[in-house]
């Protein structure tokens, strides 16, 4: 838990899927709930690629977990930007992010950009969608961050993608 008393973790036992943040915006960190700003498609993406049966707001984060998913970051430090996060730190997080992972024990962890695993991982070459390998014990995948500021998605791209890691997990 950050200093401030923000716990980015939005996580239980046995999820079909954590969603996994870069960091927390620092505007989250305030408001007290992730995905909170107004510009971020994470809520909308989310109903419409069938994960939730209503549009949850950021306030109504809790409420995924009845819906088989979670929320964390690899890093747990709140920024302004994700760029201020740098392929160091994610190296350094890596040890205590995946120990989480490993105690919470999802289906499938879902990286919202490249980022993050490709800084953790030894080849840098990480695609869209289902990797190739397992991270922690759960089936990895690598979907387009919602964040306002990533406009090469569009949110039908945005929703094809998510939607696509929804009938996976729905399947097993």
């Amino acid at each position: 838990m950050e200093p401030s008393g923000y716990d980015p973790d939005v996580l239980a036992p046995a999820l079909d899927v954590v969603f996994c943040g870069i960091n927390p915006a620092s505007s989250a960190a305030a408001d007290g709930h992730n995905f909170s700003n107004a510009s971020n498609r994470f809520w909308a993406v989310l109903h419409l690629a069938g994960f939730t049966d209503v549009r949850l707001r950021a306030e109504d984060e809790r409420q995924l977990l009845t819906h088989g998913c979670g929320i964390t970051a690899v890093v747990p430090r709140p920024t302004p930007t994700a760029a201020e996060i740098g392929a160091e730190e994610f190296r350094d997080a890596r040890p205590a992010f995946e120990a989480k992972i490993r105690r919470y024990q999802p289906r499938a962890v879902a990286f919202l950009g490249k980022r993050a695993l490709s800084a953790m991982l030894p080849t840098r070459d990480v695609a869209w969608g289902r990797q190739p390998v397992d991270f922690a014990g759960a089936t990895a995948w690598v979907l387009p961050n919602p964040s306002g500021l990533n406009r090469g998605f569009s949110l039908d791209a945005l929703v094809l993608a998510y939607a696509e890691l929804r009938t996976a997990v729905t399947r097993r």
